[in-house]
């Protein structure tokens, strides 16, 4: 506040203060002309009650005036009141400029302690505002229900999932495979291949339609082993009845019986694939030499490959040996021979060979019969000197011949071969005369 304000304020006031000695004063004179009026009057009165009423209706005038002094002492622009009590204006724009500790002694006055214990104090706010309170997330019932459900789904999944590594487990593909990677030389790429068709149709006992495999392949690079290797296995698995091994030159040699043997066939594929039905288990057959395989029995196998009557036809697995397209393979694999194809892993040269060769020997095999465009077509490639040598050693092993490689390395020389393509032989018959000439030894 200005000095020039608190000046104005201080003048007023005393202004006030002498106006109301003056009125007083005035007041007095004339309650004592009345009362001398009242003792002159003819009306008798007593004495003491005149003085008394005069007493009376002064202390009532002073009281009123020192009401009005206190009320016009508290209001604007006064500094005077009650001693030790703030002096209080009444700006017409509120501030903090002149708010100094000491404005308020009575605040001042109270103690540390107490003051931060009012501070401390919960603020109660008005019932008309009402307290901002963050509303309650409540959980609905039905997120148990939907986590109860999680819990199912994950159950039978987990369920499912074991019982199909069950049904695989009882096929033993592991040492299907490490059987395979073993005995067949130089097919690393067509055993993969194989193994993978493999274990996703037998992961389940329920087919839509039943497993065909076609293995085309030249002379000697190992189709009648694979297949001869493939019935063992199911054998020991599944039992001697549920596997079939059909050479078509011995089963049926001349033509004019294709007709019988296509019935005798069809009445065996029953028979076995019903008792397959009954042990719940998948039955194999194996077909060596389908080239030679007459259209009587192609018909046959056809409508019972292609049988949707019972669950029991749809669940067995037929694999077709056969020389089929060995032209094209061995062009194929002759043309394409070079460093980058030859530095692939095995795998890679296989997926690239079925790429390949897989349209050119589908389009060749359906114009023989509709049978082979139900069947999944896997090429064998040829085979290279050091496959031949590593044949040589297996069987002289098997012979009981002491493995001398000098020896091997002449015995897989005398093996006819193709002109050497990026430093590679490949052989004209594969491993077909390693059991003839080893016997000779």
């Amino acid at each position: 506040m200005s000095e020039q304000d608190s000046s104005s304020s201080s003048s007023s006031s005393s202004q006030t203060a002498g106006d109301i000695e003056t009125e007083l004063n005035e007041e007095l004179e004339s309650e004592e002309g009345n009362g001398k009026k009242e003792k002159g009057s003819a009306t008798p009165s007593l004495p003491g009650f005149a003085s008394l009423r005069a007493v009376i209706r002064i202390k009532q005038k002073y009281q009123a005036m020192k009401k009005r002094r206190q009320e016009m002492a508290f209001g604007p622009g006064s500094t005077g009141g009650i001693p030790g009590a703030p002096g209080r204006t009444s700006p017409k724009i509120f501030t903090f400029d002149c708010v100094t500790p000491n404005t308020f002694p009575a605040f001042s006055s109270i103690p540390q302690k107490k003051r931060k214990k009012m501070r401390k104090k919960r603020v109660l706010f008005p019932n008309d505002v009402g307290r901002k309170i963050v509303p309650k997330q409540e959980r609905s019932r039905a997120t148990y229900c939907l986590y109860l459900l999680f819990v199912i789904v994950f159950v039978q999944v987990y369920n499912a999932i074991e019982n199909l590594d069950d049904h695989v487990l009882r096929y033993d593909l592991e040492g299907l495979e490490r059987t395979l990677r073993r005995e067949m030389f130089g097919q690393h790429g067509a055993v993969e291949g194989l193994l993978s068709h493999l274990k996703e149709y037998l992961s389940t006992y329920v087919h839509n339609k039943p497993l065909v495999l076609s293995v085309h392949g030249p002379i000697g690079v190992g189709k009648s082993h694979l297949g001869r290797l493939l019935a063992g296995h199911f054998r020991s698995v599944v039992g001697d009845t549920l596997v079939l091994q059909y050479y078509v030159l011995h089963h049926c040699p001349q033509e004019a019986d294709a007709v019988q043997c296509a019935r005798n066939l069809s009445a065996l594929i029953t028979d076995i694939v019903e008792r397959a039905e009954e042990e719940e288990k998948i039955p194999l057959f194996v077909f060596d030499e389908a080239e030679h395989m007459h259209v009587e029995i192609l018909d046959m196998l056809l409508h019972v490959v292609t049988s949707k009557q019972s669950n029991e036809y749809l669940n067995a697995i037929y694999l077709f040996l056969s020389n089929l397209g060995h032209t094209h393979i061995t062009k194929h694999m002759l043309q394409n021979s070079s460093s980058i194809y030859m530095a692939m892993t095995a795998s890679g040269r296989h997926s690239n060979l079925l790429k390949e060769l897989t349209p050119i020997l589908r389009n060749i095999l359906e114009k023989l019969h509709p049978l082979w465009t139900e069947a999944d077509i896997l090429p064998l490639s040829l085979l290279e000197k050091s496959h031949v040598m590593e044949c040589f050693l297996d069987e002289m092993t098997r012979e009981g011949f002491y493995p001398d490689y000098t020896n091997i390395e002449r015995l897989a020389g005398e093996i006819e071969y193709y002109p050497a393509v990026a430093g590679r032989e490949y052989s004209q018959t594969g491993c077909k005369q390693v059991v003839a000439k080893v016997n000779l030894l």
